[in-house]
């Protein structure tokens, strides 16, 4: 075959494959008005319930939930940063400052625990991987139970009432170990692990300086669903922190207390002395929605730069 055959025969096969994956002008205009459908159905209940928060309750009592209120006000979030502890510091930012803290160490632990369970378990090498791979997915199935858990927890661990407690119990998820143990067999490659090997490099150092390189994007996940039920998490604090050690309390433990009752404003001793008559219930329920979901918000840009450069680190050459 001539060369002027073979570059039209790429000619007609590359315009062919341009056609099939071409969307006609309809079609892309179908597909564009559902994409902005759908981001609008997301966006707008966040937007609507901003602005309710910021309208005055006598708002809300004369035209109802609006995004045209008739009063702007942001008694509501007065009423929630004046509630103070002790100390005069106020609660949620106590609260929220325990919440980020409790994120963070939290996620760092649990990727740290997750990676690595994840790794030795794919590994072909590991004589006991698959005693240990049906023990972690033992208990994907079969609970241990509530009155178990507690008891580990505070008798056998000491964990009542210290931060750990708040952090253990979710470092660590059977999940999360066998997406991990998933992700390293499919995708890591083992020529990689071999060129570690000869070049003397220990187990260690492989994992850390070659196999988490290219794993960022399952990381990112994993530290994005780790940083969600962290942030998200009340239960933990309503079983193992006592009513007394409000600095112990998270955002979510707070917030979800105010939302149960309102009264909790007034009657708790870190609440400011006020008339419970005059609280602002329907707007402080959405600022109390505000105060929780724009935070973590600010996560999603964060995790979504992993997710882009972990698709383009590493790469096996031939």
């Amino acid at each position: 075959m001539s060369a002027a055959s073979k570059k039209s025969t790429r000619h007609a096969t590359g315009s062919g494959m341009e056609r099939f994956n071409a969307l006609r002008p309809g079609t892309n205009i179908a597909y564009s008005a559902m994409f902005i459908l759908l981001a609008l159905l997301c966006v707008i209940p966040v937007i609507f319930v901003v602005i309710i928060s910021f309208s005055s309750e006598a708002s809300i009592g004369r035209v109802g939930y609006s995004f045209t209120p008739a009063e702007w006000s942001t008694e509501a979030y007065q009423y929630v940063w004046h509630l103070r502890n002790s100390r005069g510091i106020p609660t949620v930012v106590m609260a929220f400052f325990t919440s980020i803290g409790i994120t963070l160490v939290g996620t760092v632990l649990g990727l740290i625990l997750i990676s690595t369970m994840g790794y030795v378990l794919s590994r072909r090498s590991f004589k006991l991987r698959g005693f240990y791979t049906t023990l972690i997915f033992i208990p994907m199935i079969f609970n241990g139970g509530l009155l178990s858990t507690y008891v580990v927890n505070t008798q056998l661990l000491g964990l009542k009432n210290t931060y750990w407690a708040l952090i253990l119990p979710l470092a660590c998820s059977s999940f999360y170990v066998i997406i991990m143990r998933t992700f390293f067999q499919t995708t890591v490659p083992d020529e990689i692990i071999e060129s570690g090997r000869v070049d003397g490099a220990s187990q260690l150092r492989i994992f850390a300086q070659l196999v988490l390189p290219i794993s960022l994007p399952a990381l990112a996940t994993i530290a994005l669903f780790l940083t969600f039920a962290y942030w998200n998490d009340w239960y933990q604090a309503s079983l193992y922190i006592e009513s007394s050690k409000h600095d112990l309390f998270p955002l979510q433990y707070v917030l979800v207390n105010i939302e149960k009752n309102i009264q909790y404003l007034a009657n708790n001793d870190m609440a400011m002395s006020a008339n419970s008559t005059a609280l602002p219930s329907e707007t402080m329920r959405m600022a109390i929605v505000v105060i929780a979901v724009v935070p973590i918000m600010f996560s999603y840009p964060f995790f979504q730069k992993y997710f882009i450069s972990g698709l383009t680190i590493g790469a096996v050459k031939g």
